[in-house]
């Protein structure tokens, strides 16, 4: 994985961030998470911090419930942006021509679907965290500052296994 070590910056279309605040204000569902990950111990404990940490809102979308309730799991917007704690590590990962960020000292795996929508997952932190992003709220890039905050606080740095 490559990883660019260029200063982040969050831009974002007004029309965009209007977009965005509206969903968030809009009631939405809860978002379906099967099956959510099962770690070993260690890992699963580094993702309960990082639950405890998380923030209220993402892209001006409210937290929503997951289900099943689970401390690996979070979403905001319905499904709009679904995180999950303690995933496997991602076989691109070990490509060296994968595209990569860093953010609030958080790297991050950038993979773009065919849909539209994105995948990030963390590097370098004891627990893998991946972020699914739904194509309307990819155009959103300061999503991942918050949630980096928060994976940099509860996660410590190193290789998961």
């Amino acid at each position: 994985m490559s990883v660019h070590r260029r200063p982040f910056r969050v831009t974002a279309l007004p029309a965009v961030a209007a977009a965005a605040a509206l969903a968030g204000c809009s009631p939405g569902g809860g978002a379906r998470v099967d099956p959510p990950p099962a770690p070993p111990a260690d890992v699963a404990g580094h993702c309960a911090a990082l639950h405890e940490r998380l923030p209220e809102t993402v892209a001006g979308l409210a937290r929503t419930p997951t289900e099943p309730e689970s401390e690996l799991t979070a979403a905001w917007g319905g499904s709009a942006i679904v995180l999950r704690c303690g995933v496997p590590k991602p076989a691109k990962m070990l490509d060296p021509k994968q595209e990569g960020i860093h953010v609030n000292g958080v790297a991050w795996l950038l993979e773009k679907r065919d849909d539209g929508s994105f995948r990030f997952t963390t590097g370098m932190r004891l627990a893998y965290t991946e972020v699914m992003v739904d194509a309307e709220h990819a155009a959103d890039a300061g999503m991942l500052v918050g949630l980096s905050a928060a994976v940099a606080a509860a996660v410590p740095e190193g290789i998961a296994s």
